[in-house]
């Protein structure tokens, strides 16, 4: 009998997801938040892939940009020798699967990659894990898995799966995959019964992906190879290459591969699953109250029905209101009705085009050495609330046209101003002039919080000159 080939998951954790909008931004996407417990969407992904037995350590696919996120939710999760790749430029998930394979075939090895988008929520784990289960025998023959979410609804937020002839035990031919239908045409395929949610899960041995794109993709691969041969490790990361990258067609796997291969199958899964796609999708998995609201945060409701309310910052009071999604964050407010939640993404293509900075960030920015929240500006000053985790330090830097005043507020800083070094406690400031050399460290064991006070003629975060950085940056 063949040794059963070791099953190694491939989390994706790229995407902006703005529908998720002002929750979810480019810089801060929906895979890195708490939505629905005090674990991420891409940490309860983690958590439900080490369920399955015998798995092996997770490869992790993300753009650049949020590696210290992803590296920082891995390390709360307490994953193990997992490995992170990262895109400089996101080129949907047929390359993905392509570098990942390639990485994972590099020392002779031909093990099965389960793929999975890290922003979906699945409550039955068990009913997961049974699913992946019946797809193995199938990858370990050759085939190409993905995974038919047994619908419940016609939804007309996904793309389906039409189901052919069985081909194995909960195993099954694909006969077609189709675009997102209409609501009529949603309601047909739910009557009819063969036909599933696309769930976006793959389970498939490297070489049969790898060789399947060569036919009918070939470059993908070759770019994809490309970028791995010349890619290179940088501390914990592996970063592909750049110019390569950028060169390669920017495809999913449906498209590239599942649409043309006879190799094709499908398994069944009723695990509770949603892509969280929406924030009509978040009210629907959310828990409701007997009015039918969901309401997350601090929350005051009266005559309100079927509304989902989420406040992150502030109070948040709504009255006579029906089928209605309110969402709070410190500098957006999104209202909209629960039909029309797919608009979101034209209204932050509309923040987007006016230039403002609430397309991409949030107001709390996060670094690799902590976060800073900024909390009041005006002309020729601003202020910002700084958390430094302990035994982080910021780049050595200066700046040609602000000074800074640093106030310590709990913990204890280390600060380097020119050419002393000194640590300041709870209630001491210092106060960093123009020009200066500076850097600041969290020489402690807990957090450290300080206020920064900015002035000068410009306070724009590319006015920083870094001499050394612990991470890496330029």
């Amino acid at each position: 009998m063949e040794t059963p080939a070791a099953i190694i998951p491939v989390v994706l954790c790229g995407g902006s997801g703005t529908r998720l909008w002002p929750l979810s931004r480019e810089g801060y996407p929906k895979q890195f938040l708490r939505l629905l417990s005090n674990r991420s969407l891409l940490q309860d992904t983690l958590l439900r892939v080490q369920a399955i037995p015998g798995i092996s350590a997770p490869m992790l696919v993300s753009n650049h940009a949020h590696r210290f996120m992803v590296a920082e939710q891995v390390r709360e999760m307490g994953v193990e020798n997992g490995s992170l790749i990262l895109e400089s430029h996101g080129r949907n998930t047929a390359p993905a699967a392509a570098v990942a394979a390639l990485r994972a075939t590099a020392n002779g090895q031909d093990p099965i990659l389960l793929l999975l988008p890290s922003d979906q929520l699945i409550r039955d784990t068990d009913a997961f894990v049974l699913a992946v289960g019946n797809g193995v025998p199938a990858a370990q023959a050759g085939a190409i898995v993905t995974f038919g979410v047994i619908p419940t609804e016609p939804a007309t937020g996904y793309g389906y799966i039409k189901s052919g002839l069985p081909n194995g035990a909960s195993v099954f031919d694909v006969d077609r995959f189709v675009e997102k239908p209409s609501h009529e045409l949603a309601s047909q395929y739910l009557a009819e019964g063969d036909y599933f949610w696309n769930s976006g899960m793959f389970l498939f041995r490297a070489s049969a992906y790898l060789a399947e794109l060569e036919k009918f993709a070939p470059e993908i691969l070759t770019l994809a190879k490309e970028a791995v041969d010349q890619g290179h490790q940088d501390q914990d990361f592996f970063r592909l290459h750049s110019e390569s990258l950028a060169r390669c067609p920017s495809n999913s796997i449906d498209y590239a591969v599942m649409e043309h291969t006879r190799l094709a199958r499908m398994v069944p899964m009723s695990a509770e699953w949603s892509d969280v796609g929406s924030w009509d999708a978040v009210w629907k998995v959310g828990e409701k109250t007997e009015e039918g609201n969901v309401a997350v945060g601090d929350v005051l409701l009266h005559d309100a029905k079927n509304c989902l309310i989420h406040s992150s910052h502030r109070l948040v009071a709504v009255a006579g209101l029906d089928n209605v999604m309110v969402v709070e964050t410190p500098d957006a407010v999104l209202v909209v009705h629960r039909e029309k939640t797919q608009d979101v993404k034209v209204l932050v293509d509309l923040v987007r085009k006016t230039g403002r900075s609430e397309a991409t960030e949030h107001r709390k920015v996060y670094r690799p050495w902590g976060a800073y929240d900024s909390v009041d500006d005006g002309e020729r000053y601003q202020v910002k609330r700084i958390t430094v985790k302990p035994g982080a330090k910021l780049s050595q830097q200066m700046h040609h046209h602000r000074a800074e005043h640093w106030i310590v507020v709990k913990g204890t800083a280390r600060v380097t101003c020119g050419h002393e070094t000194f640590l300041l406690s709870e209630n001491q400031s210092s106060y960093i002039p123009l020009g200066t050399v500076h850097r600041l460290e969290n020489p402690g064991k807990l957090p450290l919080e300080l206020i920064e006070v900015q002035s000068g003629s410009y306070l724009g975060e590319d006015d920083i000159v870094r001499f050394e950085d612990t991470y890496g940056r330029k």
